[in-house]
């Protein structure tokens, strides 16, 4: 029997914690099989501004969503070669509302975000009590461990059948555990070190007796 496929979306921002997501993701969430969806929404453009200037900036802000994303493809393709991977930029506000529609379109099984001071997370929080509904998959929300969090908050996690009430800071990176990765192995040289070489002298032929 096949395994299921799962979607796991990462969010996609400029920021370390949201790299240091991803890591983990990747050793403590992927499974074979499963399929990385790289998630980055830049800001909507400004209404007030003109048509040609938004244009000219969003093809701007496009582009270097895409390039950022695509750093975090070289993160996965450099611990797992073989990972599935798509990417999806798009446009959309800082509230999460269009991450919140996105992961709910694409099905996903497991929503991973760095979190951080400016997290989307927490102005969902702020207005509602259980965001993970919202989602209707887990939401798995890590911080880095050395930038404590200024405030305690409460996101309810759901993972479509249980929900619970959970501390943002109860998801720590330094509680979990990334493998290192081994040095490559260096390979036999056929030539050593001359300096290496000891050198052996003649051993003197036998006088022959007379």
């Amino acid at each position: 029997m096949e395994m299921e496929v799962r979607r796991i979306v990462v969010v996609v921002e400029d920021v370390e914690v949201a790299r240091t997501a991803l890591v983990w993701a990747l050793h403590n969430v992927l499974r074979y099989g499963d399929l990385v969806t790289l998630l980055h929404v830049f800001p909507a453009s400004n209404a007030a501004a003109g048509k040609s200037r938004n244009r000219k900036k969003l093809r701007l802000l496009r582009l270097k969503g895409f390039q950022l994303a695509l750093s975090f493809k070289d993160i996965c393709i450099h611990s797992f070669p073989n990972t599935k991977i798509e990417i999806v930029v798009t446009e959309g506000d800082e509230e999460g509302g269009r991450i919140t529609d996105l992961v709910r379109q694409i099905g996903a099984s497991t929503l991973v975000v760095g979190l951080h001071d400016q997290s989307f997370l927490y102005r969902l929080a702020m207005g509602q009590k259980n965001i993970g509904n919202n989602f209707n998959c887990k939401v798995l929300a890590i911080k880095q461990p050395t930038s404590p969090l200024p405030t305690s908050r409460t996101l309810s996690v759901s993972d479509g059948s249980t929900s619970s009430s959970m501390d943002f800071s109860q998801i720590d990176i330094s509680t979990l555990s990334v493998p290192e990765v081994p040095p490559p192995k260096i390979p036999y040289q056929v030539c050593p070190d001359p300096s290496a070489i000891i050198w052996r002298s003649r051993r003197r032929r036998k006088e022959s007796h007379k």
